[in-house]
Parts: C-alpha cells; sequence; structure tokens
C-alpha cells in the first residue's frame, strides 16, 4: 500500500510538471472581434450603402401603400354609390359590379406589398450577411497571420460570450491584445472621409414597414 502511494505521488508530481511545461510554451494573445469589426471601414462602407439600398426600397413601399390607399378611397365612393337610394336601381347595381372590381384591385394591391416586402427583407438580409462573413473572413485572416508572425499558440476572442452569457474571457491584464494594431493596420488603406461616415443600417424583417432599426452587419 505504501509503495503504491509513492507511485501516485510521483504520479501526481510528474503531472504537475507537464502542465506547468505545457503553460510555459503557451502563448495567448486577446482580440477583440467585435470591436474591430465595428471600427473597420469596410464595415462602416457596407452598413452605409445597405442604408441607401433600404431608403429605395421604403420609397418603393411608401408609392404602393399610397396606391392601396387611392384605390381604397375609390372603392368606398362607389360603396357610397351602391347605396345611394337618391340614384336609380340601374345605376346601384353598376356602383355595386364596379365596388367588387375595385376591392378585387385593392386586394391585389396589399398582396402585392406584401410579397415585395417579403422579397425585399429576404435579399436585403442576404447581402447583409454575405458582406458581414466576407468581412468577418478577411478579418480572421490577418488575425492568423499576426499570431503566426507573433508566435502566438493562441488567440481569444473578449466580446465573445460562454453558454452563461458571461464572457469567454473572465480576466486579463491587458498585455498582448492585437486589437488596436490590427485595427490599424485594416485601416490602413481606407478612403478618406470613410471612417466618417455614420449609419444607421435597419433590420430587414418581412414586415410591411421593413425600416426598423437594429445593429448594423452583426
Amino acid at each position: 500500500m505504501r509503495k503504491f502511494s509513492q507511485f501516485a505521488l510521483l504520479a501526481a508530481v510528474f503531472a504537475g510538471l507537464a502542465a506547468s511545461a505545457f503553460a510555459a510554451e503557451q502563448k495567448i494573445a486577446l482580440f477583440n472581434l467585435r470591436k474591430a469589426f465595428d471600427r473597420y471601414y469596410k464595415t462602416i462602407q457596407s452598413n452605409a450603402s445597405m442604408d441607401q439600398e433600404v431608403t429605395e426600397v421604403q420609397k418603393e413601399l411608401d408609392q404602393m401603400v399610397a396606391n392601396e390607399k387611392k384605390h381604397e378611397n375609390e372603392w368606398r365612393q362607389l360603396i357610397d354609390k351602391a347605396y345611394d337610394q337618391a340614384v336609380s336601381a340601374e345605376e346601384r347595381d353598376k356602383g355595386k359590379k364596379a365596388a367588387e372590381q375595385k376591392y378585387a384591385e385593392l386586394e391585389n394591391d396589399k398582396q402585392a406589398i406584401a410579397d415585395y416586402d417579403r422579397r425585399a427583407a429576404l435579399r436585403l438580409n442576404e447581402k447583409k450577411r454575405q458582406r458581414r462573413d466576407d468581412i468577418v473572413k478577411e478579418i480572421l485572416g490577418v488575425v492568423t497571420a499576426h499570431a503566426k508572425a507573433g508566435g502566438y499558440t493562441l488567440v481569444l476572442d473578449p466580446s465573445g460570450e460562454s453558454a452563461n452569457m458571461a464572457p469567454v474571457v473572465l480576466y486579463s491584464n491587458g498585455q498582448d491584445d492585437l486589437t488596436d494594431s490590427i485595427i490599424a493596420e485594416l485601416n490602413a488603406a481606407a478612403p478618406p472621409g470613410s471612417l466618417d461616415l455614420k449609419t444607421n443600417t435597419p433590420s430587414l424583417s418581412s414586415t410591411n414597414n421593413l425600416l426598423n432599426v437594429a445593429p448594423p452587419l452583426k
């Protein structure tokens, strides 16, 4: 029994030494992907472009809604004529038929608005997703190059969240944070004024009001 205890103690010592050696070999850096993404000039430009596209979609929707309202008013006038006792029965019958036709137009208007809104939301959401993925891929490529050049074995993102909604990186003394240097490299080729753009990218949900505000490209 005593001999077994000695072996167990030696195994624990060796395990501790191995873990210490492994830790000593690690070189860990931090990189805040969200911060870099938000401050990258291509993200800012993309958000501004999305703002413009959504504005154009909203203009088209506004025109379609205006036409719908016009047809609704015409339908109501025909309904009034169809039940106007001051005119002949023949005229009332004509009014009823005209009202039925106008109501069919009105229903078509509503369906067209819903279809256009849905298609536009899907198209713009897909474009936003693709742009986001492309930008993230580009940023991660730069991070990988920095990590390899600096001899880092691991790069952690403090902006990520764990399953408990807590930050993945619970503590850091701020050393070996690559974020600002990589942001500077990413924006080295930024066109003049591109970092000053102010955007308010909408959420592209499939509703009759396309311009609901949400965080840009996240």
